[in-house]
C-alpha cells in the first residue's frame, strides 16, 4: 500500500496544534508518519513535540508558511513518501477525511485532492466559496470540480512535486499557497476538485480588508501587496502584460478601497504600498517582518520616498511593457 505522510506546518499555536495532532491519529486510514514543521514558535510547542513518540518534527526560524511548506514538502519527497497531505496547525480533518480523499479514483497521480473546508464552530457552512454553495447541507454530488484551497487538507502525489517543485519559500506569507495553486492548477494544467465527503474543519475567514487596520502594526499587509504580482505572473504565465495589467487594476482597486474604508493614516498607507509594490518588480523577497516593523516605525520615512517611488514604479511599468498604462488596459 502507498505510503502517506501527513505534513502540518505550525508557529505559536500549540493547543491548535494538539487538536490537529489528535485528529490526525484518529484517521479511519492510517498516516505512515506525521511530520511538523516548527516555524521557531517561542511558546510550549517545541517541548511539546519532543514528548510525542509518533511524531517527527523539524525546528526551523520562522520563515512564514511558505518556508515551512517548501520544508515540509521536501523532507516528505525526499523521504520517498507517495501522498502528502498538507495543513495548518488551526484547523483538523474529520477522523475519515483521509479515506474519503484516497477512495475515489486511487490511480489518479496528477490531480490536486482538497478536503472541504467547513466551519469548525457550525460544522455546516464553508470557510471560502466552494462551487455556488453556502454549505455541506446543499451539496448533493461527492465531488466539486475546479475548487481547491489549499493548505488546508490538501493531497498531492510525489509525482505533482517532482513536476511542479515547491513552494516559493520567498513569499513568506499571504499568497504563498496561492501561488503554488496556481502553479499546479495554472501553469501545469493539472486537474483539481474538493471531495465535499471529505472534510476538513477551519476557523471562519473574519478578516476583511475594508476594515481599519494598524498602521503601526500590520506588516502582513506588505506580503498581501507584493505576493499578489507574483501570483499573477505564474496565473497568466507566459502572459507578461496581461499580468501587470491586472496587478495594475488590483493597486488602483486597493487605494480606493484605502481610501473609502480605512479610517486611519490614509495617505501613510497609500505610500507605503509603494514599497512592496517596487519591491514586486524587482522580485525583491528580503524584507521580513522585524524590517517591515523598522520601516512602518521610521516617522516621515514613506513620505520622503513615495516621490522617488512612484517614479520608479512609473519608468519600470514603460520599460517591461513598451506602453503606457492607458494602453495597458486597452490591450487588456
Amino acid at each position: 500500500m502507498e505510503k502517506v505522510i501527513a505534513v502540518v506546518v505550525t508557529y505559536n499555536r500549540q493547543n491548535l496544534l494538539s487538536e490537529c495532532i489528535t485528529a490526525l491519529r484518529n484517521q479511519t486510514r492510517n498516516i505512515d508518519k506525521i511530520l511538523v514543521i516548527n516555524n521557531g514558535s517561542t511558546d510550549k510547542t517545541e517541548t511539546w513535540l519532543a514528548q510525542q513518540d509518533d511524531i517527527e518534527f523539524f525546528t526551523q526560524k520562522n520563515i512564514g508558511s511558505g518556508g515551512g511548506f517548501n520544508t515540509g514538502i521536501r523532507i516528505a519527497y525526499e523521504k520517498g513518501y507517495d501522498w502528502m497531505w498538507l495543513m495548518d496547525d488551526d484547523g483538523f480533518p474529520k477522523n475519515d477525511a483521509l479515506e474519503k480523499l484516497l477512495e475515489d479514483n486511487a490511480n489518479e497521480k496528477m490531480c490536486l485532492r482538497n478536503c472541504a473546508v467547513i466551519n469548525k464552530a457550525d460544522k455546516n457552512s464553508f470557510v471560502w466559496k466552494t462551487g455556488n454553495y453556502a454549505g455541506l447541507s446543499e451539496v448533493k454530488e461527492q465531488i466539486i470540480h475546479n475548487f481547491a484551497h489549499p493548505f488546508n487538507g490538501t493531497l498531492l502525489n510525489k509525482e505533482i512535486i517532482k513536476k511542479v517543485g515547491l513552494p516559493k519559500k520567498e513569499l513568506f506569507i499571504w499568497g504563498d499557497e496561492t501561488e503554488y495553486y496556481h502553479r499546479i492548477i495554472s501553469k501545469n494544467k493539472i486537474p483539481f476538485y474538493t471531495k465535499a465527503t471529505s472534510i476538513h474543519y477551519h476557523p471562519a475567514s473574519a478578516y476583511s480588508y475594508k476594515d481599519d487596520w494598524d498602521y503601526n502594526s500590520n506588516w502582513k499587509m506588505y506580503y498581501y501587496v507584493r505576493n499578489r504580482f507574483h501570483i499573477l505572473k505564474t496565473r497568466f504565465s507566459g502572459k507578461p502584460l496581461i499580468a501587470l495589467s491586472v496587478y495594475i487594476c488590483f493597486l488602483i482597486s486597493f487605494s480606493g478601497i484605502i481610501m473609502v474604508f480605512q479610517k486611519t493614516n490614509k495617505f501613510k498607507k497609500l505610500s507605503f504600498i509603494l514599497w512592496p509594490v517596487k519591491d514586486a518588480f524587482t522580485n525583491n523577497c528580503d524584507a521580513t517582518p522585524s524590517i517591515i516593523l523598522q520601516r512602518l516605525a521610521a516617522p516621515g520615512k514613506h513620505n520622503l520616498m513615495h516621490y522617488f517611488q512612484l517614479k520608479f514604479i512609473k519608468g519600470f511599468v514603460n520599460q517591461t511593457s513598451g506602453r503606457s498604462i492607458g494602453k495597458l488596459k486597452e490591450a487588456a
